[in-house]
């Protein structure tokens, strides 16, 4: 994808990171989900994010992600990549992972601002991030959860729009009527909104949100994609397909990532259950079982869909 052209909507998987039984990236597990990815039907790929362990890698290994993901990937790749508290760390952070040559640069709303402090620094620090890239790449934030989740103001977001710099918003506010006025002040400009929340997904897409990027697209994203290609014309599978999604996201609170690693290695891909998570246990029997029933069922649906 070349500079500045529009971001494609679809699915973008927030990528994880492959480890070998000692902890390490492994390289080769990472280009197989990359191909994975693919032969699903993504639109593109979100490396180097919370789901990628991110807090948890240091950042040559945060750099040689990011580096490999966009070698490898036949889709457009973004990252983020910054997890320091400082704001000059994070300058430092992120025109390393720019200078990776990765698509665009995705801002942590979490890391720009501490939960006491008001909007008006956040965008102080906003700015400054925004103006100390050493590289003409295109931007975007998400709200990520972690150290706690900043949800946007409509101020900020339309400081994004109108600084025309930004091209992507992971959104995680799971509210549909947020989310509506988000896309009304988006209307007409290069920011497309890519909704992480399956419960509110279908409605968000009605309304022009542009995609899905959220942590499902770990277990099964041509599901997805399949309803954001079929939500007009195809409208009263697209409701039921829906519904059982929305009842299979709730997996996502159950040891993720390691459960996303699991429900992969069912599926055939060669990956290690190994994640640096804290607090991260291993997989239950309950769990195990819960997991390949989430994979038998969405099994079901892509013969349904004729996607297999």
């Amino acid at each position: 994808m070349n500079n500045k052209t529009e971001f494609p909507n679809g699915v973008w998987p927030v990528m994880l990171t492959t480890f070998d039984a000692d902890g390490n990236v492994d390289y080769t597990g990472l280009e197989r989900l990359i191909k994975w990815y693919e032969n699903e039907g993504v639109a593109g790929i979100f490396a180097v994010c919370q789901s990628s362990e991110m807090f948890q890698l240091s950042l040559d290994e945060r750099i040689n992600i990011a580096t490999f993901v966009k070698k490898k990937a036949n889709v457009p790749v973004i990252a983020s990549g910054h997890v320091s508290y400082s704001i000059e760390e994070q300058v430092k952070e992120l025109n390393a992972i720019a200078k990776t040559g990765v698509d665009a640069i995705i801002f942590i709303s979490s890391l720009l601002a501490k939960e006491d402090e008001d909007d008006k620094l956040l965008l102080e620090r906003l700015k400054k991030l925004t103006e100390s890239l050493e590289y003409d790449v295109p931007l975007g934030i998400y709200e990520c959860p972690y150290p706690y989740k900043r949800v946007l103001s409509d101020e900020i977001i339309s400081w994004c729009v109108a600084s025309e710099k930004f091209y992507f918003i992971k959104d995680t506010c799971c509210d549909i009527e947020r989310i509506k006025r988000r896309l009304d002040i988006m209307k007409n400009s290069r920011m497309k909104l890519f909704n992480a929340n399956t419960a509110t997904l279908l409605e968000s897409v009605r309304y022009g949100a542009s995609g899905y990027s959220g942590v499902m697209a770990n277990f099964h994203p041509a599901l997805y994609e399949w309803m954001l290609r079929h939500y007009q014309d195809q409208k009263n599978t697209v409701e039921e397909l829906s519904a059982v999604l929305t009842m299979c996201s709730y997996i996502e609170m159950k040891n993720y990532p390691r459960n996303a690693k699991y429900a992969l290695q069912e599926m055939g891909l060669s990956i290690d259950l190994m994640t640096r998570k804290i607090n991260s246990n291993g997989m239950s029997p309950t769990l195990e079982g819960e997991v390949r029933q989430l994979n038998y069922l969405s099994g079901i649906w892509k013969k349904r869909l004729k996607l297999i």
